[in-house]
């Protein structure tokens, strides 16, 4: 257990720090448009992540969201109630999630009217042959035909949404102290998971940037994802009405649960 403890503070003070925090956004940002130039200037050959079979993509982020939420939903609970033994508190801030599944689940179905909106059914990839009568790319599917419309990407939209409300979150592991040893154990086993989490969904939000969709695609998705946590983040949680900010420094009013 102590290496456990060695392992998840380091994660915290390398990965959970202010500077993480702070510069991001501009990061995912970098990487979508250098991905997205590499992509178009200069093609790389077929790997093991181009296919999107591969472990990584068809467990993990094809079901982000739910990662996400279910290692975020311990993490919230725990650090809320243990620096201020206030369960109002707690569902204030559990609402965070509920507010990033609204988005989650607007964006998906969004992009998807998009898509159907501006596509059309074709028999083939080779896009020669129009098969009339197909109205979305469900039914054009499932009948064996191919849906040629406008794809705002998904996983440039969702990969870094997950990654910044992640950073947001985790970091007030810096400012609660947990007196209990399960406390201490949890608390460290989710950190690092939420750790990896955020390893992965960079890793593949950069696969995702070189290998698929075209760059108005992945900007469009890449921009709601950090449109979503600024909206939040930056501007509705720092009012009143709304579930708030995680916990940003140590107690200053003594309240238990704080380091000082």
């Amino acid at each position: 257990m102590e290496h456990l403890e060695a392992f998840a503070s380091w994660t915290r003070k390398s990965c959970f720090n202010e500077v993480s925090r702070r510069h991001a956004a501009w990061g995912l940002a970098v990487i979508s448009l250098v991905g997205s130039l590499v992509k178009e200037q200069w093609p790389l050959p077929d790997s093991y992540f181009n296919n999107k079979k591969n472990v990584l993509n068809v467990y993990f982020v094809k079901v982000s969201w739910g990662w996400t939420f279910l290692c975020l939903l311990p993490f919230i609970a725990l650090t809320s109630y243990v620096a201020t033994r206030s369960l109002g508190t707690v569902f204030r801030r559990l609402g965070a999630l509920l507010v990033g599944s609204m988005i989650w689940f607007t964006c998906t179905k969004f992009f998807i009217l998009i898509e159907n909106a501006t596509g059309t059914c074709y028999n083939s990839s080779a896009l020669l042959d129009i098969r009339p009568g197909f109205t979305d790319k469900r039914s054009c599917i499932s009948s064996g035909g191919f849906w040629d419309g406008f794809d705002i990407s998904g996983h440039s939209f969702l990969l870094p949404y997950c990654t910044l409300m992640i950073l947001e979150e985790a970091a007030v592991a810096h400012f609660v102290r947990f007196e209990k040893s399960w406390q201490k154990h949890l608390i460290n086993f989710l950190t690092l998971s939420l750790a990896f989490l955020i390893f992965v969904w960079i890793f593949m939000f950069f696969c995702t940037s070189i290998y698929f969709h075209d760059f108005s695609q992945k900007l469009l998705g890449t921009s709601f994802g950090i449109l979503g946590w600024y909206v939040t983040y930056k501007q509705w949680y720092l009012m009143p009405y709304s579930p708030g900010l995680p916990l940003r420094s140590a107690n200053k009013e003594g309240k238990r649960g704080y380091n000082k």
